[in-house]
Order: C-alpha cells, then structure tokens, then sequence
C-alpha cells in the first residue's frame, strides 16, 4: 500500500510543497496526482527562487517580458502566475469531486505587504482577477495586520491560505478571523459553501529553535541537564497537537454549528516545514506524528519520496494531548518562553520571506541580464575612429581572462612588486560587499528602527572623500524622506562651512554619523571633537547616544566610539578604500537612515554585479567594456572625461570624480574626470576628451543630448548609459568601479593606492607643528597685492600687477594641458557661480579641460591627480579670509588655521612636483571673488 494514498482513509490531505515548470509540463504532477493521491499545491519565494535559477526553462518567458521592458517583479508574477494556472488546470477535477475542499495551489502576496493590511488586501483581490481560476488560494502571513486582511478576504469569497503560524495564540486569532468572515457573510445574505481555508502551522522550524536551547542546557550540565534531554524533539509536535485540540473545540461549539449548517468549510490545520532538519531525527517524523482529520500535510518533494518508502499511517494526532502540555509545561520550566519563542519565530519568517522575495528578483534579474545584455543595451559607444582600438582592447581582455583574474584578486594584472600586490589584495572587498550588506539587512534595518524610534529630526554625516561622497550623492538624488531624519554632510573644514552645518538643527534633536575608513584622518576626527562638545553641553554623559560611528575593525576610531559609548558601532570590511566604498556599509548605512530603500539600491547593484562576472563575454561586460574604453582611449590621448548627466542624477559625478582621479592619477599617468563644465560647440574641445553622458529614461530635457550629439558627429568618442530610474544610480556605483579597476591595468598602474594624498595630509601636519611651536604657518611673500587680492608664487616671475601675474601663468597652458580652480573657500551656490563663470572663460579661451576643487574635500579626490599624475595641470589655488573662525576642542589651532595649513600643504606639493601653480588670496570672498572674476575674463581677452 501506498502510505500517501492512504492518508486520505484518515481524512488528511497530501499536498505538495513545491512547484516548477517542468513538474507540469514533463507529467510529474499529473502522475503525482494519479498515483500518490496528491490533492493540492502549496508555493513560496523561495520555491520559485530555486526553480527559476537552474535550467533553462523559464528563459524564453523571461526574454519575453524582458523585451517589453517589464521590470522584475512583473517578470517574475507573470512567470509564476503561468505556473500557477497550469497546476491549477491540472487539479480542477479534485476541486470539483472534493466540493470546493481540495485541488488548490497557493500563491503568496508580496511578503513586503507583511504588515499593510491594505495594500494585502488589494495585491490579493489583484492575483484572483489576475489568475482567474476558482480553486486558487491566496497566502496572507498571519501578522497582526494580516488577521484584519484575513477577514475581510473571507468576506468578499477568497479562498486563503494564511501562513507563518507557529504560536497557538496566534492560531487561536486566525481561526476567530476566518469565522468572523463567513459570520458576515451569512449577514449577508452569501453562500458560505465556497470558502475554503487552511492555517498553515510551521513545525520543524520550532524545533530547530528549542532544541537548540535544549542542548545548550544538556551541555552545560548539572540538575536541568536530565530533564531538558527528556524534552528534545518533543516541542513541535506537542505546540501542534495543542493547536490541533483548539481546532477541535472550536468545530464543536454552537457558534461553527450555526455555520456548518449552512455549508460552511472548517478551516483546516495544514503542517508545513515538514521536513526534519536535524540528522538525529527521523526524517518523516512530522508526517508520522501529525496525521488526523480535518488537517493537510504538505510535504518537500524529498518527504514525499521518504514517506511514500517508510511513512506509517496512525491517528497519532489524536492521541496524547496530555503528555503534549506537560512537555510545553516542562519547557516553561526551565525557563523557555515558547509564547516569545513562537512570536520570534513569525517575525523571523516574516523577515526571511521577505530576504527570499529580494533575493527571487535578483535572480530574475540577474537571468534577464544574462539573457539579453540588458546592462550592456543601456549603454552605446560611439567610438568613431578608436573603436578598432578598443575591439582589440576588449579582445585581450577576453584571451587573458582578466574579468576572471579580478573577481580572483590576482593582484598582477595591475602591479607586479610584493609591495603594490599587497595592497591590491587587500583592496577589493567591493566586489563581493554588496551580499554582505543585504544578509546584513537586519543590521541596518534594527539600527533605522532606533533611530526613528529616538525621533531624531536631523542627521549629520562627519566624513571626508570616500566616506561622505556617496551619502552626499544620494541625499541630493532622493531628497528628504518624510518621517525620516534630514541628512546633510560636513566635508569641510572651512569655518563658515561647519558653523553652518551646527546651526542648520538642535544638537539634542540631531544624529552624527561619524565615518572614517582609517579612525585617524584628521577633518572627521576634527568635526567629532566639535559637535561631540555641543551634544555634551545638552546631554553630559549621555552625548554617546546622539553618534553612530562608521570605520575598519581596530581603528582608533572603533575604541574611541566605545569609550564614548556610540548608540552604534558599524564595522566596515577592512579590504575596501574609501572611493569604492558606495555599495558598503560606508553608503548603505546612511542612506537606509535618511529613508532611502536599501534593498532596492542593493537589487540593482548586484543586477549589475552579476552582468560584471566572469560569466559574460567582456565584450558584453558591461563594467569590462567601459574600462576598456576608458584605459584604451586615455592611451590613446584621450584622457579627459567629460561628464554630462540629467538633472535629477547630477550628484553622481562628484562621486566618480573622486573614484576615477584618486585611482588612475599616479605614476605620470592618469584620466581626468571634468564634472559639471557646461556644454559647449565641437570647437570648444580639443583632442583629448572623451565625453559621457549618463542620463535617466524619463528626462525630457532634449537641449543637452542634442549638444552631446553634436560633438558625437565632430568626431569626439561619445559614450551614452541611460538608467531606467534613479535606484539604478547604485548599479553605476559598481559598473563605474569596475570600470575604473579595468582602466587601471591597462594604464599599468595600482588603480587603488593614493600616495600623493597622504603625501599632502604630511605636509599639512608639518604646517600645524610649525604653528605650534612658532605661532605662524608660513612666512611667504606676495608676488602682487591689489585692492584685497594677494598673489603668491614661487617660479621667479615678479609681476608689477595682478592682471600680469596672471597672464603669465594663463600663458603656460598648451593643447591638452588642464586647468584646475581650487577654491579654499565656503562652498555655496553664489561662489559656485562665480568660479562656473571663471571656468567657462578659461574654456572659451583656451580650449583646455576645467575642474573646480573646494578644499580641502578636493585632496582626497582629485589632489591625488594632481600631484601624481601627469605634468598637464595649470593650478589656480585661491584661499581667503574668514569672517569668523571656530576653535576645535582639544587642539591648540582653529578650523581656519586647519584649513590654511591643508591649503598650504597642498601648495607645497603641487611645487614640490614642479606644477604651474598660483595662489590667489582673498580678503573679502563675497566681494574679491567677483572682481577676481572680472580679472580672468580681461586677462582672456585682452
């Protein structure tokens, strides 16, 4: 006898807890069916998951889709919903036989709607007009929110399957839920007969929970030892039999004989996590144990196959009620909460449905990416003549296998000595961080859950370069997020800059985030010691509580945040510089704070993560294929890129900025990166520009693509990515890391040391020791005073005039030269103008690339560029006076001494290195700044 079949004589339900295409279209299911007695079908994310990712069955549909630019999610619903129909088809005929009682399969709603009464309500009213067949049943979880939508969607008909149950409590609430439903029904005046429900109650899981307590106590001994031993293994059945024995007092009260007589289905018990997770266990002891009327088991296809071999058919649920409380009684005893255990455990599934629903889109993803190149068709590459070059770029690529040489961190595709090669090693963490994150979601998820919970209404990110560029971005690309706190970064050391942000909100009312990679770079730890001694004068001793740190492990940063008793501690991988740290807990953190769906952003970097592995062609890789270009291209000459984005997006080059200057400019060598210089004709160029323009499908704005287009057509390489919505800024993080690690080895150089940055940071504290020990910084003499601006230099020229002074140096620039404006100065739209106006004199002029720098953020981004990369840079560095300075606690200088003397340090190794250099100083900003303006644009053109 056939011990599946045989469930039935007992009036228990085989189900299957698994579904897949080809189940379906082979004739498994039917022969299922046919020959075990199978009566339904029960579904998860995690289910359609697995079957999605292996074989090839699902690809056509997924091209399909794909093609009509169908996002993921609906990708993967129109693909389930397929599944979904067919199984259904297949069970009609038990569904008619059965009365309406059998011959279901499940379909699950969004389990981000876990606790949206609402909105469960709508996505399961959606899926039956959608699925349109009567024996579908619709899996809610059995959430305070899901209970309300339970009884409703009894109300309208639905045929529901509420699922992650474990508590008796819980099950009592769910139970209550569906007969209130048929009770109002029957108020109006509905049928009753064609509801059908299942509580979905999880066993083995309980299991895995308290047996893991049970051996902890068996493991340390002493008089619970013996008893805990007693009790292994015997919660689970023992929660379901208590569960079951409510079940049926409840079918025998007056209240369900009211609606029995009135055709009204019990809602029967349906075992699920069936299957035995620990070895010690006979793998078909909750089928064994748990068979009774009135109740379904739905099994893993692996439990079917086991119980069909060895299953043995008893009403053993009936039976031993209660020798079931004395264990749940016995665990009480030694001190086990099963209520809170079981509470956990919902919880815990809620939030693992909901990691397996991400990780289903990903996988979706990931496939279309696979399939159709996705990642590569959003970006065009009108190369004119280089394209031969970067062919046959790409070619070696492909022969030498360098996507697979760096997912394997084999340092020597960029550097061959020990001493770059350790630091290449240690160095990309960033290709695999983003899984980190996202299994780490609970992590930041608890952290924005304290967070809003302390109702802070602002928050400030202390950071500099790497640790502040991505927040930054993101802040300025997603805005605020109502009931969230309102972000801002300090990246600045210029008095006016941090008086700024300390006066923007109550420090009793606001959060700091402190991130530094190192603990020890001297901005961040400068503006800590400040608003650390703000919160401290409103909290004393509780001032810890309004900072949350970001850093390594070890750092001197870790142990100062416990010594101040941090709210949080995060900690960063160690192998990932600042620039490529978007995608870590440096970005991902501050950005689930300000309210920004992480998950999202992780999706659609790993979409991108995926499309950059060895599994694809580097021809069809789309980070490989920009790097190639790129490297290629700067080899060629062309080794100035030149970004063009949509509005809503602009922040975005700030960040690459840094990543491509701080990475490629070493060595003599380099590929400047010209953000935010306005468009100009073909003939404004010269012959060392590259030119990208990133920009979002739903801009509408022509004007620029028709400038962009322009140049494409004057024979200037053109490359074009287009993001579908502005999430997939964070696919560009890793596209553009990639990119620029691929760049770099074919610049032959460590794409992730910055030497000359550290280099700047020494001189600066020389600088600051000077001024310890002799009251001054420098003692350099002006080449030119005039009417508020000062002239320093140090090439021998002795101008009688400003205008001369700088003539002279405008002079040096020749074809392919770049000049670089370094504004030491407050950073805020009006001298943000001003300096676009210079910008765009010198370029109008001259012919050459122009970048604008605010100090000191500029010398962890492109200072590297400048002093290690090539010769080709005209430098105009301009400081000025501050209004009024702030002191920093605990140090014998100020914020405007600090950024005088970074000033000072980077002039010093700009000169050091033999750079054209000039430094412009200011006596008013506001009021000089403008007449130096109108000083370039005589020099110009005269």
């Amino acid at each position: 006898m056939n011990p599946l079949v045989e469930l039935q004589s007992l009036r228990q339900s085989f189900w299957l807890d698994y579904i897949r295409r080809s189940l379906i279209t082979s004739g498994d299911l039917q022969r299922l069916i046919d020959q075990d007695g199978l009566r339904g079908m029960t579904s998860n994310p995690t289910i359609f998951e697995k079957a999605i990712s292996s074989g090839d069955e699902y690809d056509d549909d997924l091209r399909k889709w794909a093609s009509l630019g169908k996002p993921n999610e609906e990708i993967f619903e129109n693909l389930a919903v397929k599944d979904i129909q067919g199984a259904l088809d297949l069970f009609k005929p038990i569904y008619t036989e059965s009365g309406g009682t059998d011959g279901f399969v499940s379909l699950e709603v969004n389990p981000n709607l876990a606790h949206d009464t609402v909105g469960t309500i709508a996505e399961a009213k959606r899926l039956v007009q959608k699925v349109r067949r009567p024996n579908l049943m619709i899996k809610v979880p059995g959430t305070p929110e899901g209970l309300v939508a339970i009884e409703e969607l009894v109300t309208l008909g639905v045929n529901v399957n509420i699922t992650l149950l474990f508590s008796v409590e819980v099950y009592k609430k769910v139970l209550d839920a569906y007969i209130r439903g048929l009770e109002r029904r029957l108020k109006k005046g509905l049928p009753l007969h064609n509801n059908a429900s299942v509580a979905s109650f999880f066993v083995s899981r309980v299991d895995t929970i308290i047996d893991k307590m049970l051996d902890q106590k068996i493991a340390q001994g002493g008089p619970e030892a013996s008893t805990a031993s007693k009790l292994l293994h015997k919660a689970a059945i023992a929660n379901a039999k208590i569960a079951y024995a409510h079940f049926e007092a409840v079918i025998q009260s007056p209240r369900w004989d009211k609606l029995k007589k009135k055709g009204a289905q019990v809602q029967r018990l349906l075992w699920a996590s069936t299957s035995a997770k620990d070895k010690r266990l006979l793998d078909v002891i909750y089928v064994n144990e748990l068979v009774g009327p009135d109740t379904v088991n739905t099994m893993p296809p692996q439990t079917v196959d086991a119980f069909r071999e060895h299953g043995t058919i008893e009403p053993r649920l009936i039976q031993g009620l209660d020798q079931a409380q004395e264990d749940l009684y016995g665990l009480r005893q030694l001190g086990i909460d099963t209520e809170m255990t079981m509470l956990q455990l919902q919880n815990d599934g809620v939030r693992l449905f909901k990691e397996s629903y991400a990780q289903l889109l990903h996988v979706v993803g990931s496939k279309v990416e696979k399939l159709t190149g996705a990642q590569m068709r959003r970006s065009v590459f009108d190369l004119g003549s280089y394209s031969a070059a970067v062919q046959q770029a790409a070619s070696r690529m492909e022969k030498e296998e360098w996507v697979k040489r760096i997912w394997a961190k084999d340092a020597p595709l960029w550097k061959k000595d020990p001493e770059h090669q350790k630091i290449i090693t240690n160095s990309l963490g960033w290709l695999t961080v983003v899984d980190e994150v996202k299994e780490n979601g609970r992590l930041l998820a608890a952290i924005v859950e304290d967070v809003r919970r302390q109702k802070f209404t602002h928050a400030l990110l202390l950071g500099m370069g790497g640790s502040s560029l991505c927040p930054e971005v993101l802040r300025l690309t997603f805005g605020r997020k109502p009931g969230f706190p309102d972000l801002a970064i300090l990246d600045s050391t210029e008095p006016a800059s941090v008086m700024e942000r300390s006066s923007r909100s109550k420090p009793e009312k606001t959060l700091y985030i402190v991130a530094s990679k190192s603990g020890s770079t001297t901005e961040p730890n400068a503006f800590l010691a400040y608003f650390y001694e703000l919160v401290k004068k409103k909290k004393g001793s509780k001032a810890g509580d309004h900072f949350i740190a970001i850093t390594d492990p070890g750092t001197a940063m870790e142990k100062l945040a416990k010594d101040k008793k941090f709210r949080h501690i995060v900690l960063n991988r160690p192998d990932i510089g600042g620039r490529y740290s978007a995608l870590s807990y440096f970005g991902m953190l501050p950005a689930a704070i300000m309210g920004i769906n992480v998950s999202e952003l992780l999706s659609s970097a790993s979409r991108m993560a995926d499309a950059c592995s060895p599994a694809l062609a580097a021809s069809k890789n789309p980070g490989a294929s920009l790097g190639a270009a790129l490297g290629t291209l700067a080899n060629e000459g062309r080794n100035k890129v030149t970004f063009f984005l949509s509005k809503e997006i602009a922040a975005f080059s700030t960040w690459v900025e840094q990543l491509i200057a701080e990475s490629t400019g070493k060595d003599q060598k380099g590929i400047l990166p010209v953000e935010s210089e306005p468009i100009q004709p073909p003939e404004f160029y010269g012959k060392d520009r590259v030119f990208v323009g990133i920009r979002i499908a739903s801009d509408k704005d022509k004007s620029w693509l028709r400038k962009v287009d322009a140049l494409k057509k004057a024979g200037h390489p053109v490359i074009w990515i287009t993001l579908e919505k502005k999430t997939d800024i964070a696919a560009e993080f890793f596209r553009w890391e990639f990119a620029t690690a691929v760049a770099g080895a074919f610049l032959s150089i460590d794409a992730f040391d910055q030497p000359n940055v550290q280099e700047s940071k020494d001189l600066t504290k020389q600088f600051l020791e000077r001024y310890k020990s002799e009251g001054h910084l420098s003692q350099e003499s002006p080449l030119v005073e005039s009417d508020g601006i000062t002239v320093y230099g140090h090439n021998g020229f002795h101008p009688q005039s400003l205008e001369e002074a700088l003539r002279n140096l405008l002079s040096e620039i020749r074809p392919g030269d770049y000049v670089a404006l370094l504004a030491y100065l407050t950073r805020n739209p009006k001298h943000e103008a001003v300096l676009q106006a210079i910008r765009t004199a010198i370029l109008a002029s001259k012919k050459v690339a122009t970048t604008i720098g605010f100090g000191p953020r500029f010398l962890h981004s492109t200072g590297q560029l400048h002093k290690g990369g090539a010769n080709n840079g005209v430098f105009i560095q301009i400081t000025a006076d501050d209004k009024k300075d702030l002191p920093i606690p605990h140090e014998p200088y100020t914020y405007g001494i600090l950024k005088e003397a970074q000033a000072l340090g980077d002039l010093t190794a700009l000169n050091n290195k033999g750079r054209r250099v000039l430094r412009i100083h200011l006596k008013d900003p506001d009021r000089d700044l403008v007449k130096l303006k109108d000083l370039f644009r005589k020099t110009l053109t005269n």
